[in-house]
């Protein structure tokens, strides 16, 4: 059910004061709750995509043409995923005078149909999920799967060996499950270095979150504090962390945080989530939240998840960010705000390395300059290997 028809069903049976209060809620359930299942995941995009619907025009011989959108549009490597199917496109490969021609559709290099098919006129979306299944299967890689113990059960991980004593944590984000990280992951391989990559509370295969809706890291974190000990009982000398969006958000928490901080030698954000009250506006919003019903989304959020309530408090202090740290964010994320990726390299300018991706939406950083992405992280860990 659309946002907007609930409110208007529960203004009939509850009266305007409370249906607007259970709409604020039902709002912040909606926009917040994890995926749960597989079949969900599938289909699911990471946050920031969310409503753009594109349509199959046509597909052969390494290109697609979909409707033209300024998502379709996005220069460099994306996941293509509908019902039933995923797909990999990588550059826009028409030239003006083709755009000209076909005013209607964009025309994308096809890498490869990952799983089921494409069909003229179907509804696909773009993720920067370009992987789908476990590392095996998506990449052909050896790996383990794993159990981690965490404060509310048994944590997923695939771990990736590698022979350096340097281990990198990865960690997802909004919307997202573990197979968004393998982007990273022949990166990593190359350069021999563990990958534990972590599932947690509200993900498949975890426990479920206890309120049934995200707290944007504000709790999470204290899973990837369980990754971290595991990490160490099991060889790691020392970790980075790298985590996306919410991920992202955790990964500074269990920094400032953790009993085994002391084995945190760097992080690595991408789009992280540091306005908390923006981004719940924003995925509301995507949701089709009514523009009056947002600052009771916020609130409830904020009681739920125990954000805080000040707008100008931030979710982790930057007093306390004390490693090595590079961020990838750009100003086209809508979900999380480019300032404050700013005012944090800002006010720990030494420790911080600022790296900004232009036309990049949320958690997309690598897609859009796969290239320049890998390069700054090369720089980045190349005095911890």
């Amino acid at each position: 059910m659309r946002l907007r028809t609930a409110a208007l069903a529960a203004t009939t049976v509850l009266g305007t004061g409370a249906a607007a209060l259970a709409a604020g809620r039902y709002a912040a359930d909606v926009a917040l709750r994890p995926v749960r299942a597989r079949g969900e995941a599938a289909g699911k995009t990471t946050a920031g995509f969310e409503g753009t619907r594109l349509t199959v025009q046509s597909h052969d011989d390494g290109r697609i043409a979909v409707t033209r959108s300024l998502a379709a549009g996005l220069p460099g490597i994306y996941g293509l995923t509908g019902r039933g199917a995923h797909a990999v496109v990588g550059p826009v490969m028409e030239d003006e005078t083709a755009a000209r021609s076909r005013p209607h559709t964009v025309v994308r290099e096809l890498r490869r149909v990952s799983r089921g098919r494409l069909s003229t006129g179907a509804t696909v979306r773009l993720t920067p999920q370009v992987h789908v299944g476990d590392p095996g299967e998506a990449l052909g890689l050896e790996y383990t799967d794993v159990r981690i113990p965490g404060e509310l059960g048994e944590l997923p991980a695939w771990f990736v060996p590698g022979a350096r004593g340097s281990w990198v944590i990865t960690v997802h984000g909004l919307g997202a499950t573990r197979e968004h990280p393998m982007t990273l992951f022949p990166f990593y391989v190359s350069r021999r270095m563990p990958v534990l990559d972590i599932g947690y509370r509200g993900d498949p295969g975890a426990p479920p979150c206890p309120d049934g809706i995200g707290h944007l890291g504000n709790s999470e974190w204290r899973d990837l504090d369980a990754a971290i000990r595991y990490a160490v009982e099991h060889g790691a000398g020392r970790v980075i962390l790298h985590g996306w969006s919410s991920g992202a958000t955790m990964a500074l928490h269990a920094a400032a945080h953790s009993p085994l901080r002391d084995r945190v030698a760097g992080l690595v954000l991408d789009s992280p989530v540091l306005d908390w009250q923006h981004t719940v506006r924003a995925l509301a919003s995507s949701h089709g939240t009514p523009k009056a019903l947002l600052p009771l989304v916020v609130r409830a959020v904020q009681g739920r998840a125990g954000l805080p309530e000040d707008r100008e408090a931030p979710l982790v202090d930057p007093a306390k960010l004390t490693v090595p740290t590079l961020l990838l964010h750009g100003p086209a994320d809508t979900v999380a705000p480019w300032e404050g990726s700013r005012e944090l390299a800002a006010r720990r300018e030494r420790l911080v390395s600022l790296h900004r991706i232009p036309h990049a939406p949320h958690a997309a950083m690598w897609n859009a300059d796969p290239h320049g992405y890998e390069e700054k992280l090369r720089r980045f860990l190349t005095p911890f290997m």
